[in-house]
């Protein structure tokens, strides 16, 4: 059996890594191939984020949570490391479904908690390094015996083969014509200097971060919908600046080395389904929205069984 799957992002990579252990052939095509991909600019913490339906997207995300600690422990060169955050929030609620199924998470005491909040929690999860785990993820997929090619579709039918996996991110809503996907924009800044701990403010109107990683620390963030603006905004910096002080005071705005943008291929629920098309098999694996990383290996599994389900042997 040979698949061809569309998109070299985070979700094709680890799709295309998943079949070829299942000793299925694959072969990528995309538009782009790493370090031009929206996935490259992530800012790739571990945290379910502005994806539905929940009832899926938790056990998926709890499923790649545990597939990036076992990653992390075979392979340390993939850029994964374990850090700790802390989520604030202005009002008390009760904590996500995934909280029970993670190694770490507590409520925080009041003495832990910035001013300017009322409530949180404190989790440990993985966080990625997007400048090594996609080139990671490429060369996984070529030691397994899968390829990768550059090529322009504007539509599924433009490609010749017929059992097809759809990971085309934002791309998909001309390729498919799916007027619900949009993009919904992100803008980060790169920080040379180390929090220890990751701080989060993950409501979408006050969405705000401090991400540690080995290299910098990414400040974040924008969540703009259907804005379609890829270059960087000095307002929305000194929005981001405004906000991570907030919870993070003696952040030092003299350290900031970079600036990055990207735009999250988001919908009102991700789409993860089987479709006959005439004479083409497809699985579509797309609108992950700020979860794409969050959801790799969850999905990655979940298009593994639907081919099982659906593919002529």
């Amino acid at each position: 059996m040979e698949c061809t799957i569309l998109g070299a992002g985070v979700s094709g990579l680890s799709c295309a890594i998943e079949l070829l252990k299942s000793k299925i052939d694959v072969k990528i095509l995309s538009k782009g191939r790493s370090p031009n991909t929206v996935s490259d600019i992530a800012a790739a913490v571990w945290y379910p984020f502005l994806v539905e339906p929940v009832v899926k997207t938790d056990k998926w995300s709890v499923e790649t949570y545990y597939e990036l600690i076992k990653l992390m422990n075979d392979f340390p060169e993939s850029g994964i490391s374990m850090r700790k955050g802390r989520e604030y929030l202005r009002d008390k609620r009760e904590p996500p479904g995934w909280s029970e199924d993670i190694k770490h998470f507590r409520i925080l005491e009041i003495g832990e908690i910035p001013d300017e909040y009322i409530f949180g929690w404190e989790f440990e999860v993985p966080v990625i390094e997007m400048q090594k785990y996609m080139p990671w993820l490429e060369s996984r997929v070529f030691s397994l015996g899968g390829t990768i090619e550059e090529m322009s579709f504007d539509r599924i039918d433009d490609v010749e083969e017929n059992m097809i996996i759809n990971c085309t991110g934002l791309g998909a809503r001309e390729i498919c014509n799916d007027l619900e996907l949009v993009p919904v924009r992100g803008q980060v800044l790169y920080l040379d200097q180390d929090p220890i701990i990751g701080h989060f403010d993950q409501q979408k109107e006050t969405l705000a971060y401090t991400i540690p990683r080995s290299d910098v620390t990414v400040l974040g963030g924008t969540a703009q919908m259907d804005d379609y603006t890829e270059i960087p905004r000095e307002e929305d910096s000194e929005e981001i600046l405004r906000k991570c002080e907030l919870m993070w005071p003696d952040l030092d705005r003299e350290k900031i080395i970079g600036i990055g943008v990207g735009l999250r291929p988001s919908r009102n629920e991700l789409r993860l389904e089987y479709e006959h098309v005439n004479d083409k098999h497809i699985i579509h694996n797309y609108g992950h929205g700020g979860a794409g990383v969050t959801l790799s290996w969850g999905c990655a599994t979940e298009v593994m069984r639907l081919l099982r389900m659906h593919m002529p042997s």
